[in-house]
């Protein structure tokens, strides 16, 4: 295996973890897939990302991941989404297996892999051996066939948290070209996103979580690849422009005025909404996605669909308002900066 010559990361912008769809028989449901990955784009999403956490990666066999991945390129190609960013993620705790996983993305058509530090062994590497992590990234790097980036998820890595100096360590490889932060930690992000140790052209942070976005903007990160995004693309969008135009430092004084006005009324709906995917994960974003039209809700075991859960439905219209509420504003954000053009 062969790395790349000149590794660039993705663009900065708004990237959607996309859910798998099952069909009611649990297998892969392809023609959704695609149909889904359309409407994201055509609401100004800049990328897909397959196979992260909540496309339940962990689920799916070799020849599905291969299929899933190969179908949605091909159909975005069709579509005239030839350079959209598709990044793949990897969920093993084997180097090789990860290897083999990243060849298998590239040879299906993806750019870039995401990969997931995996903490089965976190009680035996602790504090003194984060280095451990630390190596096994950058063995992955040295070997594979398209750029990656660090995801670090502590939540399903056993908690095992990492310091800015891993983090500053290997964003000057040439194969790394940036990392997917899913924890609240905003000065954990600030470490890294400032460190004056990395170049922001060469390695992009992106936040998990859309509640932070504009916290994370402000600090120097490139956007995220964001839960929410799934259900309110356009929405999470416009929370991106906002903080963008605000940093450019565009327009009068009462404009910079309004454009912060706005992107916190939005940022503060996008935090409450945020919470169906906190507590609910695939699930939650699988059935907001159902009542849209997108899907039959199902996943695959030990995951329970949402109208599986004895005594936990009834809960649904909180949700949907805070859904709602996000929608509202995002109309709101969206007439504001057409009016700016």
């Amino acid at each position: 295996m062969t790395t790349p010559q000149s590794a660039l990361p993705p663009p900065p912008g708004i990237y959607v973890p996309i859910p798998t769809f099952f069909t009611p028989t649990s297998t892969l449901d392809l023609s959704t897939q695609l149909t889904y990955s359309l409407h994201l784009l055509s609401h100004g999403i800049t990328g897909l990302v397959l196979l992260g956490s909540t496309g339940e990666a962990v689920h799916l066999t070799r020849t599905e991941r291969i299929q899933l991945i190969t179908y949605i390129r091909r159909g975005l190609d069709t579509a005239g989404y030839h350079a959209t960013p598709l990044i793949v993620g990897t969920a093993s705790g084997s180097v090789e297996e990860t290897l083999q996983q990243l060849h298998d993305a590239k040879e299906a058509g993806a750019g870039w892999g995401m990969c997931l530090m995996m903490g089965y062994f976190a009680g035996s590497v602790g504090a003194e051996g984060v280095g451990g992590v630390g190596g096994w990234w950058r063995e992955v790097a040295e070997k594979a066939e398209i750029p990656i980036l660090l995801y670090h998820y502590p939540a399903v890595s056993n908690n095992l948290k990492l310091p800015a100096s891993i983090f500053e360590s290997l964003g000057t490889h040439d194969n790394i070209v940036g990392a997917k932060f899913s924890h609240a930690d905003i000065a954990a992000h600030s470490a890294v996103t400032l460190s004056p140790h990395l170049d922001p052209s060469n390695f992009r942070v992106y936040t998990g979580l859309g509640q932070q976005l504009l916290s994370v903007l402000l600090v120097g990160g490139a956007g995220a690849i964001d839960g929410l995004a799934a259900v309110c693309p356009k929405e999470v969008v416009a929370l991106y422009e906002l903080g963008m135009r605000f940093l450019g430092g565009r327009g009068s004084e009462e404009e910079r005025r309004r454009v912060l006005e706005m992107a916190r009324r939005l940022q503060w709906c996008v935090a409450r909404a945020e919470e169906l995917v906190v507590t609910w994960g695939a699930v939650g974003v699988k059935e907001a996605l159902r009542r849209r039209g997108f899907g039959t809700g199902g996943v695959r075991r030990p995951l329970v669909a949402w109208g599986e859960m004895e005594g936990r439905t009834e809960g649904w219209g909180e949700w949907e308002g805070r859904l709602r509420a996000v929608e509202g504003v995002g109309e709101e954000v969206g007439a504001f900066l057409k009016g700016l053009e």
